[in-house]
């Protein structure tokens, strides 16, 4: 062994050498002491990130909440209540008297299109604080909730850039800001979509997804339950869960979400129908599975649902087309190809029913799927300028382009908002319902009984669908929901002098009118006070000139 090494380890060279003498030291202190000092420059600063990276998480979609929330609130005081609106209101305050008091309810389950202990309370309670500009302010607060979803799947999903474009896109449609003053269960449904459609995508990222995959499931069952339309969308959030398991973890982590997802559905939905019995089995089929058809052609339904959203669906497609020749992976093909086919689900299926009855309301709920890929088109489309100083500009120019939408969007929702202005009607119908106890024929009484305060005593109203009796009970019903009662009931009942006041609606030529008005102008028992104003008929009215037999 030599003398620099020790084992497998090799002394430094002054180790093996005789100390040095005192006057070697100094001078080699003397030479340490001279020699300059290296000098240690900072590191180079990375390129800063783009201004809007550097904006706090949701800074960028609070202009677009702004612009949403002036464009609905607009609506809010426009008009007095349309039908629905009166209906579900009414029904909630009567359900609340229910709770409070044990007062009787009419059968609600067996005809509402949700459940009529979920929104209708909420709204009833709003309306009691505020009336109804409050309880529209509060679909409002659900709307403004669902865009702050789609910001929020779109930026998981695509970045924060797309996720902006995709909510400015879907705040300003016609529906959106239609809905966003619309005192009904489709916000409440709609947002509770968009908010398990966006904890479906959070449990198709990386970390648990166990917490996620309940939410995402209690808040869809809770979407189902406000509206049972919302059904047709399940499929939807169950695809976005399992493609982005799929990009994450492959098959397996794609099964298992579906499968996990599914299990809870499921389960939930059978002990709600468990629940709820026949009577909330039957309002489901009359209102989704046994739907009343209409005459509208097809191209009339894929023409209006065109109106509204033919710039979401055509960017939809472009990032289709845009995932094909530029994403590497299925699952982002396949991710794409999903929220495009959202969109197309509530057109096709009332195509197929030949209504245009509530296509707004479900076209939305699709439209909010077909945004965010549409938010990736327009990021694609500006990815492709190589100059950041151009993308910057050209980015500018975009969101200042939102602006024609908005001002399209505006004009499709007053237009929405355009139903007869109800006034005139309550006044002149407000002292007949108050001075006459007796049972009362409105064509469409929803109106009259959400007004008037005699429309708590609902046993006395019947309708062009069915005869309420003292006892609560209803005859006359076609069993179908959307087609009038039977003529000849109506007959047996007229011929008694059983209502003591008939509002017909004066400009109706179905036979189901005809027949009633003939009825009343052979019965001597009855007279025509007057033709009230409501839109462009108005209702003609029918007094009972004697007590009924």
């Amino acid at each position: 062994m030599s003398y620099g090494t020790i084992g497998q380890f090799r002394l430094p060279p002054f180790a093996s050498r005789a100390p040095a003498s005192g006057a070697s030291v100094a001078r080699a202190a003397g030479t340490l002491e001279a020699a300059p000092r290296p000098t240690v420059r900072a590191p180079a600063l990375a390129h800063p990130a783009p201004w809007w990276r550097r904006l706090p998480w949701l800074a960028p979609l609070l202009p677009v909440l702004a612009v949403q929330t002036v464009l609905s609130a607009r609506l809010v005081w426009t008009d007095t209540a349309f039908q629905d609106e009166a209906l579900y209101l009414w029904a909630g305050h009567l359900e609340i008297a229910h709770w409070l008091h044990g007062s009787p309810l009419p059968a609600f389950p067996t005809y509402f299109s949700g459940a009529p202990v979920f929104y209708p309370p909420l709204g009833a309670l709003a309306d009691s604080l505020g009336g109804l500009a409050a309880a529209r302010l509060l679909s409002l607060a659900f709307m403004l909730a669902a865009t702050t979803a789609l910001w929020c799947t779109a930026n998981m999903l695509f970045g924060r850039r797309p996720a902006f474009f995709a909510a400015g896109l879907w705040a300003v449609l016609g529906p959106t800001l239609h809905l966003g003053a619309f005192a009904t269960f489709d916000a409440l449904s709609l947002s509770l979509l968009a908010v398990a459609a966006c904890c479906a995508v959070r449990a198709g990222r990386a970390g648990p997804t166990t917490g996620w995959l309940l939410a995402a499931a209690g808040a869809l069952i809770l979407a189902g339950v406000a509206a049972y339309s919302t059904l047709l969308f399940d499929p939807v959030v169950l695809a976005l869960a399992a493609v982005t398991g799929w990009q994450e973890g492959g098959w397996p982590a794609a099964r298992s979400r579906l499968t996990t997802l599914l299990a809870y559905l499921v389960t939930a939905y059978a002990i709600l129908a468990r629940m709820g019995g026949p009577w909330y089995w039957r309002g489901v089929s009359h209102t989704v599975l046994d739907r009343a058809g209409a005459t509208a052609a097809v191209s009339a339904v894929l023409g209006q649902a065109w109106s509204w959203t033919g710039l979401v669906v055509v960017l939809a497609c472009g990032a289709v087309l845009a995932g094909l020749a530029v994403e590497r992976t299925w699952p982002r093909r396949v991710l794409l190809a999903v929220l495009l086919a959202a969109v197309l689900l509530a057109p096709a299926e009332q195509a197929r029913i030949h209504t245009l009855s509530s296509l707004d309301k479900h076209l939305d709920a699709g439209a909010w799927f077909a945004a965010a890929a549409a938010g990736y088109a327009v990021d694609r489309l500006l990815g492709c300028l190589r100059r950041p100083a151009w993308r910057a500009v050209i980015v500018t120019c975009c969101a200042g382009a939102l602006c024609v939408p908005a001002v399209a969007g505006a004009r499709q929702a007053r237009a929405l908002t355009g139903w007869p202005d109800a006034a005139s009607f309550v006044t002149w119908l407000r002292p007949l319902a108050d001075h006459s106890h007796g049972p009362m024929l409105v064509e469409n009484p929803s109106i009259a009984e959400y007004y008037l305060p005699a429309g708590q005593h609902w046993q006395r109203w019947s309708s062009a669908f069915n005869i309420m009796l003292p006892s609560g009970h209803s005859v006359a019903q076609s069993g179908r929901i959307g087609y009038p009662g039977h003529p000849l009931v109506y007959r047996k009942f007229i011929a008694d002098d059983y209502f003591s006041v008939v509002a017909l609606d004066h400009g109706q030529s179905d036979p189901f009118d005809r027949a009633l008005r003939h009825y009343l102008e052979i019965n001597h028992d009855y007279r025509p006070e007057a033709v009230v104003p409501y839109g462009r008929n108005g209702y003609t009215v029918w007094l009972r000139v004697r007590p009924g037999k």
